[in-house]
């Protein structure tokens, strides 16, 4: 039996999500999460989706990332699928951020391993988790190539004038300060599957990528090649989000500081987890936003017009970026779903040639499509994004050469 599956990994600080995909037509096997890692209220959801069979769930306590991956390797091999299976080719783990260093996908050694550490003060909550997850299904397979995919390494092909911040070099270099972006297997899939859509190759096309969840960012992709990003040193900067403010003058820090009496950690836990939609209106949940716009709620409605604004400004400074654009493409949860957004981020956008059609964009459906009018000079497209996908492909590519 030749090996041609492949397990993808993103390990959380309390979570772990799998797949197992069968690269030879990319279908999927299995999937499942474990959620609240650590906790008594542990919960294991397996999907066996090669035999049909429905979720199993268990709560059950697990103690650490070690029990849970031996547990999805228990699901796994209920369905035949075990971890010890000869037709298991690698694991890929989803890594956040793999700095300058990194910028394709790498078999995982020990010096991988201590780059990843190198690189957890800009990445505390994410890169911590992705080691853990890499440790124990190395411990568990350690004869199996172990694979990290890393968020950033799409937005490292960005010209040095777009992923360098404005301040003295010498700090900068010393402190690892620059634009990385993130969210790139994403941006990756999407921009390739937009080209796929317009029925060209990647390298013929200019695409916008809005990626908006309650995490969101956008992304100018060049012939296949991304050339500038929102998000930077941490995913902090750029759009409206859930709970991150995007944007801000770097002043507002000093002044919280000194006039707010605020602390560099209250600070941080309001940009990041108090600010965005949440911060605008109480909600982060662009469905609940809506609901609140239609019963003539104000806040829902000054929230959503400041989420807009920003992602509009950035539509047309990546418009202005590439000079010439052939797609637009919104992905992820709120891109993928909210209608309302995606008429409202290229109202009046006419004169760049971007549009919808009301129709179609009220079309739901998990197929990439083109809800822009048939004659329009920009496609505008909703491309369901999967980075699952995107990971076990590099991953096998990877291994198999």
């Amino acid at each position: 039996m030749s090996a041609t599956r492949v397990l993808v990994l993103n390990s959380g600080s309390s979570s772990l999500k799998y797949q197992l995909l069968d690269m030879r037509d990319s279908s999927r096997l299995a999937s499942g999460l474990v959620e609240r890692i650590g906790e008594r209220s542990s919960r294991l959801k397996h999907t066996p989706l090669a035999t049909g069979g429905g979720t199993r769930e268990q709560g059950v306590p697990i103690a650490d990332h070690d029990a849970a991956l031996k547990a999805v390797a228990e699901e796994l091999a209920k369905d035949g699928l075990g971890l010890d299976s000869p037709g298991l080719a690698a694991v890929g783990h989803r890594v956040v951020h793999g700095g300058k260093h990194f910028t394709r996908p790498t078999v995982i050694d020990d010096a991988v391993l201590a780059e990843i550490e190198r690189l957890i003060p800009v990445a505390p909550l994410h890169n911590p988790a992705n080691l853990t997850g890499i440790r124990t299904a190395t411990a568990l397979r350690p004869d199996l190539p172990q694979v990290a995919v890393f968020d950033t390494a799409f937005h490292t092909t960005m010209p040095e004038a777009a992923a360098r911040y404005a301040i003295d070099v010498e700090t900068a270099d010393a402190h690892r300060v620059r634009r990385y972006g993130f969210h790139g297997t994403s941006h990756a899939y999407v921009s390739r599957a937009t080209a796929r859509l317009l029925g060209k190759a990647p390298e013929e096309v200019n695409v916008i990528v809005l990626h908006l969840g309650n995490g969101a960012s956008a992304s100018a992709v060049e012939k296949g090649r991304c050339v500038d990003t929102s998000m930077g040193l941490t995913p902090l900067e750029g759009l409206v989000m859930g709970t991150r403010s995007g944007d801000a003058d770097p002043a507002v820090i000093f002044h919280l500081a000194r006039v707010g009496g605020m602390s560099i950690d209250e600070i941080d836990a309001l940009l990041n987890k108090k600010s965005g939609l949440v911060g605008l209106c109480g909600d982060n949940d662009m469905r609940e936003i809506q609901r609140r716009i239609d019963e003539g709620d104000d806040q829902a409605k000054l929230a959503f017009d400041i989420y807009i604004h920003r992602l509009k400004k950035y539509i047309g400074a990546y418009y202005a970026v590439l000079g010439r654009v052939d797609a637009v493409a919104f992905t992820a949860g709120v891109g993928e779903n909210a209608a309302p957004v995606r008429a409202a981020a290229v109202a009046g956008l006419d004169s760049l040639g971007l549009a919808v059609d009301d129709e179609l964009n009220a079309v739901r459906g998990d197929e990439a499509r083109l809800i822009s009018p048939a004659d329009a000079r920009v496609a505008v497209a909703v491309v369901p994004t999967d980075e699952e996908l995107e990971i076990a492909t590099q991953t096998y590519a990877l291994v198999k050469r």
